[in-house]
């Protein structure tokens, strides 16, 4: 697949992927709908996905439409954490040598778990844009076969089969929030809903402390940002210095972009545990954090938002609900 992908091509991924991913399910919050003035509220629960995170479906998408020559080179990829995890898993379940390049700003309980999961770990630079200049020279080096986060047609595919789960449970949509970093998963899933119902209202999420992409769609062409320590880590990174389809694909069908604070990051992750006893990690819970905000106007319309994953290390995620507990009591 070397165009942009289409809506074919994420039903194409649907039935690839099948064996090695599973349907989350669809939450109903009444109370976050009573909160907002939503008609209704959905989360799509993709924090009960395999390796906990949305990632295995585009990682799945790339890995098993290799040829049997490519799987028996190996795979490489760089990541924020989810992808190598995502990658990691997939590559293990089928027998395939995996190398996983991280930063050194990457959280070690992620790069732990892709160590557990049987691949190798290779941790170099400040940000993801020079764990990507890693990647290249290893890739070089060792004639592995590229497996990247995000700008890749067989990954923007693969995430897109959320919107095909969404869509089918919840046809009715107004308006539909999703995560943005390097633009896989908006990509993806923007793509999907809007060729199924063109009237979707799609919001893209960003990080008030590390909006990569929205900067480069500013500046017309990638820009590197300075990483900044936030609680939606995987949200960190660039989008790549050669970014050929994930910025074009926000560009056509994002209709609006919304910046979220590390408060509002705290707040949904807390609403999450609170109103559902959901586990989130801080990229998973920026779509309730931006609607408990405010700052999107959903008054009267069906909206649903993606619960991207829980991976998050347990000290952190406890501190943030008692912070939170104990200022609710005490506001």
């Amino acid at each position: 697949m070397k165009n942009k992908p289409t809506l074919h091509d994420v039903y194409r991924a649907r039935a690839r992927i099948k064996p090695l991913v599973v349907e989350t399910p669809v939450l109903e919050s009444a109370e976050l709908a009573d909160r907002t003035g939503a008609r209704t509220v959905h989360l799509k629960l993709e924090c009960l996905q395999n390796t906990g995170a949305f990632k295995v479906r585009g990682a799945a998408n790339k890995i098993l439409s290799l040829s049997d020559e490519e799987k028996q080179k190996g795979v490489i990829t760089f990541s924020t954490g989810n992808h190598g995890k995502a990658v990691a898993y997939v590559a293990g379940r089928t027998g395939i040598k995996a190398v996983v390049c991280l930063s050194e700003h990457v959280a070690a309980y992620r790069a732990d778990t892709i160590g557990k999961l049987g691949a190798e770990v290779s941790i170099k630079g400040n940000s993801q844009d020079e764990a990507e200049k890693n990647y290249h020279q290893l890739t070089a080096s060792r004639g592995l076969v590229p497996v990247v986060p995000f700008d890749d047609p067989m990954i923007i595919a693969g995430q897109g089969t959320i919107a095909l789960e969404m869509m089918a449970a919840l046809p009715d949509t107004h308006v539909l929030l999703v995560q943005l970093s390097g633009g896989g998963l908006l990509a993806g899933i923007a793509m999907a809903a809007k060729s199924i119902n063109p009237d979707i209202h799609i919001v893209g999420l960003s990080l008030q402390r590390s909006p990569a992409m929205l900067e480069s769609l500013k500046a017309g062409a990638p820009v590197q940002v300075e990483e900044k320590n936030s609680l939606a880590d995987s949200l960190l990174g660039g989008i790549g210095f050669d970014n050929r389809y994930t910025m074009p694909l926000v560009e056509k069908y994002t209709d609006e972009h919304v910046l979220v604070s590390e408060e509002e990051i705290k707040a949904g992750m807390y609403f999450l545990f609170e109103a559902h006893r959901t586990i989130a990690e801080g990229a998973a819970a920026v779509g309730v954090g931006a609607l408990l905000s405010g700052c999107i106007d959903v008054t009267g319309k069906r909206v649903a938002t993606v619960i991207t994953g829980a991976s998050v290390e347990s000290s952190t995620y406890l501190s943030v609900i008692r912070q939170q507990h104990e200022r609710n009591r005490h506001p």
